[in-house]
């Protein structure tokens, strides 16, 4: 696989000093040298096994976000750290090491609350991180979220960081991760192939802007072959309006991780039905997200095969529910059962639940 121009020059951020002017030109020749050497760019991945299956593990925080990819040679990216405290540590510790992996490449941080980016200093307690992805500085008039920013810098003040945006990704090697919404803007122009005209976006009311931090998540499409995988995130509807409305620009997807846990507004029908997702994972907790509005827009999505919940929503009723075969953790107070996803280079890929060891086979 090439390597990310974008990525590149995310890269190229820690290796100029701050404060710097240099020609443009000059960063351009700079940018060229690196692209031919990439492969010494990458931190060493946690494993040399080969195969050639991605896997995901949907790693249970309670209503957080923790998500861990794995490529087929190991190379490892973990999408937020769940809250703060062991618990989530040990969870995606645990989750790791079923995968072989014993440091994380790259922690990608979606945005600065702190059900997404609390367990860092918890998570440098127990393994070691080669990067961090963000966004860059924290956008949210919050104390709380003020806070929590601070001890994420603190948390990584001597660790490698890089500030992500549209049109960028990471220098991978045998998967693509390419950032479609970061720090409230979104990718200009649609993927390749795609960017016809959404008909669902008629219904749709006018979204209500929103000053947070989850309008400044940073999304991602993961590429594995034919397979492709969307996280958004904690976006709310009017970013992920943009990104589908007039025009689709990220086009139909494979399997889909509702934004913002399931919530209500944040995954509206001209989103999920325009995604048009064969599997969708709702990373919902037992009293956060898995909202009903959300769940039918899913339930009731165009060729839906297959709906799986980190939780029971304990807040709604069970025709609001998916079979408790899909479901990770049934009780409130669960023991941190995951979901997991093994796909293949031709599309076709498998979602099992820890729990109860059922598994589904989706093939195209």
């Amino acid at each position: 696989m090439k390597t990310n121009r974008g990525a590149v020059t995310a890269e190229l951020r820690t290796l100029v000093t701050e404060g710097s002017h240099l020609p443009e030109f000059v960063v351009a020749t700079i940018a060229i040298f690196f692209w031919s050497i990439a492969g010494f760019l990458l931190p060493a991945v946690a494993s040399t096994r080969s195969s050639n299956s991605l896997k995901i593990y949907f790693v249970d925080v309670e209503g957080g976000q923790a998500t861990l990819v794995v490529s087929p040679l190991g190379e490892s990216i973990l999408i937020d750290t769940g809250w703060a405290g062991d618990r989530d540590a040990e969870r995606i510790q645990a989750a790791a090491r079923s995968a072989g992996v014993t440091r994380i490449n790259y922690v990608l941080i979606t945005h600065y609350h702190s059900d997404h980016v609390g367990g860092v200093p918890d998570l440098l307690g127990r393994m070691p991180v080669d990067v961090f992805v963000d966004h860059g500085p924290n956008a949210e008039d919050s104390d709380q979220t003020r806070a929590q920013y601070a001890t994420y810098e603190k948390a990584i003040e001597h660790a490698k960081r890089i500030r992500m945006e549209p049109n960028q990704g990471l220098p991978l090697k045998d998967m693509k991760l390419e950032v479609l919404a970061a720090a409230g803007q979104h990718i200009p122009e649609p993927l390749p192939g795609v960017g016809e005209a959404n008909p669902y976006c008629a219904s749709e009311s006018e979204p209500q802007a929103d000053s947070s931090e989850n309008a400044q998540s940073i999304g991602v499409l993961v590429t594995y072959g034919k397979f492709q995988f969307l996280d958004l995130g904690d976006l709310t509807k009017k970013k992920e309006l943009e990104l589908l409305c007039p025009n689709n620009f990220i086009g139909t997807v494979d399997l889909y991780l509702t934004t913002h846990h399931g919530a209500a507004a944040d995954n509206p029908k001209a989103l999920v039905w325009a995604l048009h997702p064969r599997v969708t994972i709702m990373n919902n907790g037992a009293h956060k997200g898995g909202s009903p509005e959300a769940w039918q827009i899913v339930h009731d999505s165009p060729g839906l095969s297959g709906f799986w919940q980190l939780h029971y929503a304990g807040d709604t009723d069970r025709q609001h529910n998916v079979s408790e075969d899909f479901i990770a953790n049934l009780e409130e107070k669960a023991d941190g059962h995951y979901l997991k996803v093994v796909a293949l280079p031709n599309g076709t890929f498998t979602v099992s639940n820890s729990r109860n060891g059922v598994s589904r086979t989706y093939t195209r």
